[in-house]
């Protein structure tokens, strides 16, 4: 990118990560200037864990409405977008998991107003980040969003979500090691435009989960609020770079591939994580590096722990390349079905 006078950085102004801090809701709000009629978006399963409890303690300042997601599509974009334009709705508040909050991000980002992200489970980095994945015709698109004005992580109920979903989120993280190794070939080769700082701070906030692995155990808040605040940061490297390069490569595009052949066997975090095992030894990096820090948390680093067979994962390999217009270490032709499967097997994927 050439240089230009003015570049548009949105950052969460405050975060607050920690035991039962879902009290700290209304404070929350007031320290970013929150005002006027607050929307709650939650899934029928978080409106029970958090939602209600946010609800009871904004309406002792706000005016408050909510509304139910059920899954992330346009369709429930539209829904949530109608909802704050018809009711006049000044912020929202996004309670849930990835699903809603992506949900939330676009349609706040849409009415052009500011939203609060409270996750109830950190099953990927779109907690923090400015871009939302939203399914269509059977498969995740990035779409440009808003970044959350403020994140509410409260690791006691983040602590009572499935552990798949954080070994997941860990997983999605950890796979920002590939995405930068991408991002700086097509910078090398395609003249990409590259942002070292939105690099650095990707790389860093992987690299903190392959050091803490140890720690990221069922019931270990400590371990939550570890791998909550990674995704945080690698949220705030994609707002820097203006773009999902800093976290997303070849290894999602693989994610994005086993959606469209073997669509709801395995959860996103969890595919980009053995996509990452695979890229980084494309690479030739460290990718056993990666597989022990998956094992150590307890993500899945193999087709049979994905729950996929064998050729699905051959078959999304060759096909990676095809899901996005973005160069990688899979380049413009993708890898033959020969290659894939020496390449899956030199990984102990199959």
């Amino acid at each position: 990118m050439p240089f230009a006078k003015s570049k548009a950085m949105e950052f969460p102004r405050d975060v607050i990560v920690g035991h039962e801090v879902l009290d700290s809701v209304n404070e929350l709000c007031e320290r970013v200037n929150l005002e006027g009629k607050a929307l709650i978006v939650e899934g029928d399963i978080t409106k029970k864990i958090a939602g209600e409890k946010v609800k009871d303690k904004l309406k002792k300042d706000y005016d408050v409405d909510e509304i139910i997601v059920e899954s992330a599509v346009m369709k429930e974009v539209r829904k949530v977008t109608r909802k704050i334009k018809k009711n006049d709705i000044d912020f929202v508040i996004a309670v849930g998991g990835g699903s809603v909050i992506d949900v939330a991000k676009l349609a706040s980002h849409k009415a052009k107003i500011p939203f609060i992200s409270v996750p109830t489970a950190a099953s990927h980095d779109g907690i923090a980040s400015p871009r939302a994945s939203i399914k269509q015709n059977g498969s995740s698109i990035s779409k440009e969003a808003r970044s959350p004005v403020a994140i509410l992580a409260d690791t006691t109920i983040i602590s009572k979500a499935p552990f798949r979903m954080l070994a997941s989120g860990c997983a999605d993280v950890i796979s920002n090691l590939t995405a930068i190794l991408d991002w700086e070939l097509a910078s090398r080769l395609k003249g990409e435009y590259f942002s070292s700082f939105a690099a650095s701070l990707s790389k860093t906030a992987a690299e903190l989960l392959i050091e803490n692995a140890k720690y990221i155990k069922p019931g270990i808040e400590e371990g939550i609020w570890i791998a909550v605040k990674s995704m945080i940061v690698s949220g705030v490297a994609m707002s820097v770079a203006n773009s999902s390069r800093p976290a997303s490569g070849a290894e999602h595009m693989f994610s994005h591939a086993l959606d469209v052949i073997s669509p709801g066997k395995a959860l996103h975090g969890e595919q980009c994580g053995v996509g990452a095992i695979m890229m980084m030894y494309l690479h030739g990096g460290d990718w056993e590096a990666i597989r022990d820090a998956l094992r150590e948390i307890g993500a899945p680093t193999t087709a049979k722990e994905l729950g996929v067979s064998k050729k699905d994962i051959i078959k999304a390999l060759t096909m990676a390349h095809k899901m996005r217009k973005r160069y990688t270490i899979l380049g413009a032709d993708g890898i033959s079905k020969e290659a894939a499967e020496k390449l899956a097997k030199a990984t102990g994927v199959i």
